[in-house]
């Protein structure tokens, strides 16, 4: 351990301090920690929603479930002013930290990230008539875009945006206003022409790119990652392939799982089915890996097993931020929500997190697949809620296997010691950085 500590702060810990330097980085991570009232506020309503389907649907508890059918509809109501439009809301605040960053006015910055994301989302709806028949609906907008799936987008044309106004600004490119003006006409007047120059530059980006492409930014983007992917068979490398690929896209702030869900689904999800049926029939279980056993086995307390990260640093850390983080998020964490730490810790653009965050979801698949194939352990054969806490989660997937239940105390355990050494380097390089800025916590 005390190797390893010393590896980290020679090689790793330098490199880390490097990059909490850079003012882009520092403000996508100031960003993210700003949402997370959205983020927690979004995360309660998913836990109480699907707290209420598994009453209804799972348990057979229907009075219940009646009766808490108007914290259902608030609950939907939440998700609609939070998650379903965070997009938006990280444009804005993705916007206002460049402008502190450079220093120069936050609100015009965010409101021109805002546009040029805005401007870089499909505005053709496609809309379903028939069976077979769908009809292009122009200047409409598909909402989803506004959700985590649009979070790439506006974090690149927020970026081109805002930066394109911060150049010109500090170029001085500005018209001439007299400094006894009222405030707000010389801000509006002073950032009037870096504004237009960097909306229209964003608008003649994305023209020149539907022209060559025939196809908006947002829709090519997950087209592109996608569709490479969707040939790709069962087995182990597959399996690896995809767990790395995921916790890649998260700890860059995009839903690694929801982008790779077509693939996912492709992959793992008729398995599944046909596992499920199999035990309906008493038949011999035929897939060993199926869409369920990363959930399982893998990713406790959601992508990236965080909710060994969260258990982690209640046990290890000794800053009190942190340990306050944790302890909010440990119960969205045990019902495998992890938004809370993904961005209020923030493990997102940490570059202190990335190697756990990749390597012990990496160790847990593979130990969980091979002891699968095997035969030690019973293959996931039985659909659960994707709230389904760990250890119990594990047993009832698996039919009722308390070696489930083993493999995955044992897959918690070794994630928790791929953990340990990142948060006492986390905890070191937070303690020398107090002097000169927080480096996790913005300042406002």
């Amino acid at each position: 351990m005390a190797k390893l500590v010393k590896w980290l702060e020679t090689y790793i810990l330098p490199l880390a301090a490097k990059l909490a330097s850079v003012k882009w980085l520092v403000a996508m991570r100031d960003a993210f920690i700003t949402l997370l009232p959205v983020t927690m506020a979004g995360s309660l309503a998913i836990l109480f929603n699907s707290m209420i389907n598994v009453f209804k649907l799972q348990w057979g508890w229907d009075e219940l479930a009646h009766i808490l059918q108007p914290l259902m509809i608030v609950d939907n109501i939440v998700w609609n002013g939070t998650f379903a439009l965070f997009a938006i809301y990280f444009a804005i605040s993705w916007g206002y930290h460049l402008g502190k960053a450079f220093e120069v006015n936050r609100f015009v910055t965010s409101i021109v990230a805002l546009i040029a994301f805005v401007m870089s989302i499909t505005n053709i709806v496609k809309l379903k008539i028939s069976t077979e028949d769908t009809v292009d609906l122009k200047n409409a907008v598909d909402v989803s875009q506004f959700s985590t799936s649009g979070l790439f987008t506006a974090i690149l044309f927020g970026a081109l945006g805002a930066g394109l106004f911060i150049l010109i600004y500090k170029a001085r490119i500005t018209l001439k206003v007299q400094s006894n003006m009222p405030h707000a006409e010389w801000v509006a007047l002073s950032t009037l022409l870096p504004s237009i120059f960097a909306i229209f530059v964003v608008g003649i980006v994305n023209y020149i790119f539907q022209r060559l492409t025939g196809t908006y930014f947002g829709s090519w983007l997950l087209n592109a990652i996608q569709s490479p992917l969707v040939k790709l068979g069962q087995g182990f490398g597959v399996v690896l392939l995809v767990t790395f690929l995921v916790q890649i896209f998260w700890f860059f702030g995009i839903n690694g799982v929801s982008v790779f869900t077509p693939v996912i689904d492709s992959l793992w999800l008729t398995p599944e089915n046909s596992n499920v049926s199999a035990v309906h029939s008493g038949s011999h279980i035929p897939f060993i890996w199926v869409k369920d056993s990363f959930n399982v086995f893998a990713w406790f307390g959601g992508a990236g097993g965080t909710l060994i990260l969260v258990v982690a640093i209640l046990i290890f850390s000794k800053r009190a931020d942190f340990r306050t983080i944790a302890k909010m998020s440990l119960a969205p964490s045990i019902f495998n929500i992890n938004e809370p730490v993904l961005f209020g810790l923030p493990v997102i653009f940490n570059p202190v997190y990335l190697i756990p965050f990749v390597v012990a979801p990496l160790a847990n698949v593979s130990l969980a697949y091979w002891v699968t194939k095997i035969g030690w352990v019973n293959p996931v054969q039985i659909f659960v809620p994707s709230i389904m806490p760990p250890i119990i989660g594990p047993y009832l997937a698996c039919n009722y296997d308390w070696r489930a239940i083993v493999l995955s105390i044992v897959n918690m355990i070794i994630a928790l010691f791929i953990w340990m050494p990142f948060v006492f380097a986390a905890d070191k390089i937070a303690s020398e950085e107090n002097n000169k800025r927080n480096f996790y916590m913005p300042q406002y």
